[in-house]
C-alpha cells in the first residue's frame, strides 16, 4: 500500500513540474536536459546515501558511547565523513552544471 501511495505522489510531482515548466522545456536542448538530470541525480543519490550512512554511523556511535563514554572523540569523525558524501555530490553537480 505504501508503494502505491509513493508511486502516486511521484507521478503527481512529475506532472506538476511539467505543467509549470513548459516554456523552459521548449528552450532546452537535449544536452542541456541531460546535464540538469545528471546534476539532480548526483545531488539526490548522494544525499540519500549520506542519510543512510549517517543513520547507521549515528546508531553505532550511540551504542558504543553507551558502553564507553570515552569514545566520543573517535566516533565524531565517522559521522562527519558520512555527511561529507552529500557535499561531494553537491560539488559534482556544480561541476556538471558550470563546466
Amino acid at each position: 500500500m505504501k508503494r502505491k501511495i509513493l508511486l502516486v505522489c511521484a507521478m503527481l510531482c512529475m506532472t506538476g513540474v511539467s505543467v509549470f515548466a513548459q516554456e523552459a522545456v521548449a528552450e532546452l536542448t537535449m544536452a542541456g536536459a541531460i546535464k540538469y538530470l545528471a546534476a539532480a541525480l548526483a545531488v539526490g543519490l548522494s544525499c540519500i546515501a549520506g542519510g543512510i550512512a549517517v543513520a547507521r554511523v549515528g546508531a553505532a556511535a550511540m551504542g558504543a558511547l553507551s558502553e564507553n563514554p570515552e569514545l566520543s572523540g573517535k566516533a565524531l569523525p565517522y559521522a562527519g565523513l558520512a555527511e561529507g558524501i552529500c557535499l561531494w555530490g553537491f560539488l559534482v553537480a556544480l561541476l556538471i552544471l558550470f563546466l
